[in-house]
């Protein structure tokens, strides 16, 4: 290969890659959605959202066994506390933050999980990883606040 061929193939990989990205879909709000090996949920969040959560979670448990990856942890959590399965839950959220540290959806979720076994000082420690995650705010964070306030906590 001459050298101008060899530049025009970096040249039309980059302009390739850096399509890829322009076209790339919005994040949805139940989870973060930043990871290209991240499995379709579309289906998983319909479920969710129709309050389906046997059907999730049975979706779910499958892609759980294949996928390790944080935004399966964190709906799979998500859905175990949906049906009171909170030990379990816990074990899902802390999954998907050992993978993702930075997962906002598993924050705010985690620091549900608290609120609703009564943990008001833990959930509040989900408030302030959430303040540092997205100090101009966030819907996750003023989310879990809400919650907390309506629970009687700060």
């Amino acid at each position: 290969m001459t050298k101008y061929a060899i530049l025009g193939y970096i040249w039309l990989c980059a302009i390739s890659a850096g399509f890829s990205a322009v076209t790339a879909l919005p994040a949805f709000a139940v989870d973060n959605m930043q990871s290209t090996d991240a499995p379709d949920l579309t289906s998983v969040r319909a479920k969710i959202d129709a309050k389906d959560y046997a059907g999730a979670l049975a979706e779910l448990r499958g892609l759980a066994e294949d996928n390790q990856q944080a935004d399966v942890y964190n709906l799979m959590g998500y859905t175990l506390r949906k049906t009171g399965d909170y030990r379990t839950s816990l074990t899902y959220y802390t999954k998907a933050l050992e993978l993702q540290p930075d997962h906002r959806a598993a924050r705010e979720y985690l620091g549900e999980l608290y609120v609703e076994t009564g943990e008001m000082a833990k959930a509040e420690e989900q408030v302030s990883s959430l303040k540092q995650l997205c100090p101009s705010g966030c819907e996750e964070l003023e989310d879990l606040q809400e919650l907390i306030a309506a629970k009687g906590g700060n």
